[in-house]
């Protein structure tokens, strides 16, 4: 993650200005939010997280820096949200009392579980969420504002539209297409008819896959590959994907009890999930259909779907439990299939090799979606993006969610597409993006305030790049803590020091080692406590660390921390 220096200060925008300002997800994939501002109205755009990465360990969640909209919170006119995945949805909690409790416009299904979420953080104040319909249209502050249906993974998936005086501003989420054989569906081409006779100022996209060549998987291969699957497996069948692939499980569940089989719902999120589709009625199932694990043996394993958590190699999750053999009620034998009806996500790849080689060592059967079309991706590839240019012909671009490389691209296609090329800005996070009077676009050279900010435990702060540092350093190199105990009247010491050493050395196995660093530590404090009376114990234990560190890098090639205690008597 990127930091900057003292935040400059932002002017506002002038009265014939549409600001635009990606706050996340346009570095990464995830935490996506932006905020769209227009005289004195600020709409913001989803509110995401990021999981932690290799760079910052013993971290939650990664939020967006939302400084910029905390100063301007009485311009908050509502937060619009595009659908229900967590790089969409898992930072309002930590977020919304931050930005003033705006009210949040979003689908029903999305609405749900929004509410859900809040529910487990107690000490929130009530989210006032306000159901949409797709085709609905709202005035907001001095805008108005409409939404369109758009295919994801997810149900009640939908874009919106900011009418400005210079044209619409243009927001996909997360966006793919329903085809067949490269043909957009009735469906797609009805709900993008919408921009025929509309002037689209500027267009900010989904970029994830554009970089992908042809069009995506169809979900439609996945349902009949999976319905194959149920209907033809004659063993126990193990299903694992996202648990926010909600429309995938609604079809297996349809499936399952279409063919007579049973289904077992392993995992918190999952079961949350498909609870919430049932009760605003997205599925229907009859009561037995689902069974408990704890009662799963008593049905033949033949007549049994089993709905798991945990195809990334998530540690705790259901499917890690399984390939671990530590899960209470499963146990795997010869005759089990196992689906990963999931990609891998970049930086997973090590753990889901390690859980498919747990689960392959148990002796079953395992397919994934290098082999079947047991998955497609939620976001569309390069020929889904021409069509959608195509159908909302912008002025401006300004591509969003995903890594430089694909923003990249993605502007480049705009271009071929027939946009000017000095009209399309790709952006970093917290860019400051002006489109004056309609004509012209700017990326300007001051930004939001763009300090990283993460979730440990409850508590969100700015990450401290020292802290960081320390825990890396932790992790690769351990610590050592010296104890040198000191007569206070000779300075001298009154032992021999002590040494602690943790995740550095094994002590036992390097005597020779810690003998001399004995030594080091000896003359360092010694020298530092000469003059008993006039020793400055801070800068004793300055050079003490100093010392003892410079003698294990030269011993030993490693930078441990080295903690200083020196004790005087």
């Amino acid at each position: 993650m990127r930091k900057q220096g003292p935040a400059a200060v932002v002017p506002p925008p002038a009265d014939d200005v549409v600001r635009i300002i990606p706050l996340g997800g346009v570095e990464e994939i995830g935490r996506n939010m932006t905020a769209i501002e227009i005289g004195n109205d600020i709409f913001i755009l989803d509110c995401g997280f990021a999981f932690s990465e290799d760079d910052t360990p013993g971290i939650d969640y990664i939020l967006p820096n939302t400084g910029y909209l905390e100063e301007r919170r009485d311009k908050i006119r509502g937060l619009l949200i595009s659908h229900g995945h967590l790089d969409h949805i898992g930072g309002i909690p930590y977020i919304l009392d931050r930005i003033g409790n705006p009210p949040i416009y979003t689908r029903k299904l999305t609405g749900m579980m929004i509410k859900k979420r809040q529910e487990e953080f107690a000490l929130t104040a009530p989210a006032m969420i306000r159901e949409v319909e797709a085709d609905e249209v709202l005035k907001l502050g001095a805008a108005t504002v409409r939404f369109f249906g758009v295919t994801h993974t997810v149900p009640d998936s939908m874009g919106i539209i900011i009418e400005t005086a210079w044209g619409d501003v243009v927001f996909t989420g997360d966006i793919k297409l329903n085809h067949e054989g490269g043909e957009p569906s009735d469906e797609e081409k009805r709900e993008f008819g919408i921009f025929k006779n509309r002037k689209v100022l500027a267009l900010l996209m989904d970029s994830t896959n554009v970089w992908q060549p042809g069009f995506s998987i169809p979900e439609s291969n996945v349902y009949r590959t999976l319905e194959a699957l149920i209907k033809e497996t004659t063993g126990r069948l193990i299903i694992a994907m996202f648990a926010s692939h909600l429309e995938r499980l609604i079809r297996v569940v349809h499936f399952a009890e279409s063919y007579g089989k049973k289904i077992v719902i392993d995992g918190r999120s999952m079961r949350t999930n498909i609870e919430i589709a049932r009760e605003i009625g997205l599925i229907k199932y009859k009561d037995d259909t689902v069974v408990a694990v704890e009662n799963m043996n008593q049905y033949p394993p033949e007549r049994l779907i089993i709905l798991a958590t945990g195809a990334q190699g998530d540690e705790f999750a259901s499917l890690a439990r399984i390939g671990n053999k530590t899960h209470k009620h499963i146990r795997l034998t010869p005759e089990d299939t196992i689906i990963l009806s999931s990609s891998v996500i970049p930086g997973n790849e090590r753990a889901v090799q390690k859980l498919k080689d747990n689960l392959s060592r148990q002796g079953a059967h395992i397919i994934t979606y290098h082999a079947s079309d047991v998955h497609a991706s939620g976001h569309g590839n390069r020929e889904e993006a021409v069509w959608i240019h195509k159908q909302i012909k912008p002025k401006f671009f300004v591509p969003v969610h995903g890594y430089h490389y694909m923003l990249r691209i993605h502007g480049d296609l705009a271009v071929e597409m027939g946009v000017e090329k000095g009209n399309v800005v790709i952006p970093d996070n917290s860019s400051i993006i002006d489109i004056k009077a309609g004509e012209k676009i700017v990326k300007q050279s001051f930004k939001a305030p763009s300090e990283t900010r993460v979730v440990e435990g409850q508590t969100v702060s700015e990450l401290s790049d020292v802290l960081m540092r320390d825990r890396k350093a932790l992790g690769q190199e351990g610590f050592c803590v010296v104890v040198a105990t000191v007569d206070r009247r000779t300075g001298k010491l009154h032992k021999s020091p002590d040494i602690i050493s943790r995740g550095f050395v094994y002590l036992r196995d390097n005597k020779d080692l810690m003998d001399q660093t004995r030594l080091i530590i000896r003359k360092s404090v010694e020298d530092s406590m000469h003059n008993p009376r006039g020793a400055d114990l801070d800068i004793a234990r300055d050079d003490l660390a100093e010392a003892v560190a410079r003698f294990l890098l030269q011993r030993t090639q490693k930078r441990p921390i080295v903690i200083p205690v020196i004790v005087s008597i």
